[in-house]
């Protein structure tokens, strides 16, 4: 008895501990938030004067709301030392409460001036990042009448086509810089009358139509490398298209492949010849396309090669099977509904659902169809086996579950069952209707 004392009294110990930490933690914390709040208040009201309110609207709203949260804590901590006696379950509680707010606020300011710092900074750095845009503006006109002759030079060998993706980039990046260089004035005059959220606009568009000229001039000159590219991979296509060609009409053919070789060969035929302005790109697609084309054509002529189409003949046998499987499966089950459990009637449902998928698939009813083309029969065949399958499972779990509701006691129905024998007779019939389905099924296999 004196040790469990002894254990309860060095308990109490560390739980006061505990509480006497807590309590610290709660009002080091408060302190923090609290000045955490004036300088976050200090820091929008100059966030402010650089951006603009729209911009710092969110910084605003969040520390409206971190202020009232924190007023909770406050009032909490006003509770702790009022003169009404807590608890240490209480103290507790708002203590904890206390910490946690305190954290949560400082996440939140976190997080919203984390979000403006970059565009403050960008703001302090204006006048350098002006006089970098007109800088640029000025290193980039150097390359507009060079982007010209390149141009020009482009389109004495290629097509108009084909130029069309770069030849208006001088005329545009030109453009781009005079609004640049416009804007950037505009930024600055505007910063001096201190209206800075009009000032940053103004430079965030110089800079950006600095960076999108700077784009346009590059791809004039990454278009002449390009098309020289093209032109030499063009080369080397054409020359494996007239070999896949080739190769191809000695492939097993079918309809698709035809269609697909005659494609690849109306894309050699309208090659322009020689000394003809070109469209290098458009025509390097065009290949590539007719020759992925040849290439599925073949691969699957050839797949359907090895494995031969099945005759209409066994697609009709392996639907009327099961047919007369679904039909004797739902006749057993209708008959002895109370008998039957959950795995016959599964059974039975999937394979109607998908007995009626067949009739979906072929587009009427499958027992009236009497013509079944070669690409459909295949599937047709697969789902006609399937049904059988499932209707003969659903059979065979439905005796099952007839079996296992049948007295176990001979005479139990008078003698040997229904006239001569319940068990004789109830397992000859359902023997029969069985050794119907094996012998229907060794049949049809005969066929296939």
């Amino acid at each position: 008895m004196a040790g469990f004392w002894g254990k309860r009294k060095r308990d109490d110990h560390e739980l006061q501990a505990q509480d006497a930490d807590l309590a610290k933690r709660a009002g080091t914390a408060l302190v923090a938030a609290d000045e955490r709040i004036r300088v976050t208040a200090d820091e929008l009201v100059f966030a402010q004067a650089e951006l603009g309110s729209d911009a710092t609207a969110e910084l605003s709203v969040a520390l409206a709301t971190v202020r009232q949260h924190l007023g909770e804590a406050f009032r909490l901590n006003q509770l702790n030392h009022d003169e009404i006696p807590d608890t240490a379950e209480e103290l507790r509680s708002r203590n904890g409460r206390i910490v946690q707010l305190c954290d949560w606020a400082e996440d939140v300011l976190d997080e919203r001036t984390s979000a403006l710092a970059e565009k403050i900074a960008r703001a302090r750095r204006a006048p350098e990042i002006i006089a970098g845009v007109r800088a640029d503006a000025a290193r980039l006109r150097v390359r507009i009448p060079h982007a010209h002759d390149t141009v020009e030079r482009l389109a004495a060998r290629y097509a108009r086509e084909a130029l069309a993706q770069v030849e208006s980039n001088p005329a545009e990046a030109e453009q781009l810089l005079g609004f640049a260089e416009h804007s950037a004035g505009v930024a600055e005059r505007r910063r001096e009358a201190g209206q800075r959220e009009q000032a940053n606009l103004a430079l965030e568009a110089s800079t950006e139509s600095v960076r999108r000229a700077s784009k346009l001039l590059d791809a004039v000159e990454t278009f002449e490398v390009e098309a020289l590219r093209a032109e030499s991979t063009l080369a080397a296509i054409v020359e494996d298209s007239r070999d896949d060609v080739a190769v191809a009409l000695r492939e097993p053919h079918s309809p698709a492949v035809t269609a697909a070789i005659a494609d690849l060969q109306a894309a050699l035929a309208v090659l322009p010849p020689a000394g003809v302005n070109t469209d290098p790109f458009t025509q390097l697609d065009r290949l590539r396309e007719a020759n992925a084309g040849l290439d599925a054509a073949i691969a699957a002529a050839r797949e359907r090669a090895a494995r031969p189409i099945p005759p209409l003949e066994h697609v009709r046998h392996a639907i009327d099977d099961a047919d007369r499987q679904l039909a004797v499966a739902r006749d057993v089950i209708a008959g002895h509904r109370g008998w039957i459990g959950a795995d016959a009637r599964t059974r039975l449902a999937e394979s109607e659902r998908i007995r009626l998928d067949l009739d979906r698939y072929l587009g009427m009813s499958a027992a009236a169809v009497t013509v079944i083309d070669e690409d459909h029969r295949e599937q047709a065949m697969a789902m006609a086996r399937r049904a059988a399958y499932l209707a003969g499972e659903a059979l065979q779990l439905a005796q099952r579950d007839i079996n296992a509701s049948r007295p176990q006691d001979p005479g139990q129905w008078g003698g040997q069952g229904w006239g001569g024998g319940r068990r004789g007779g109830g397992s000859d019939v359902m023997g029969g209707i069985l050794g119907g389905l094996v012998i229907g099924s060794i049949l049809d296999g005969i066929f296939d």
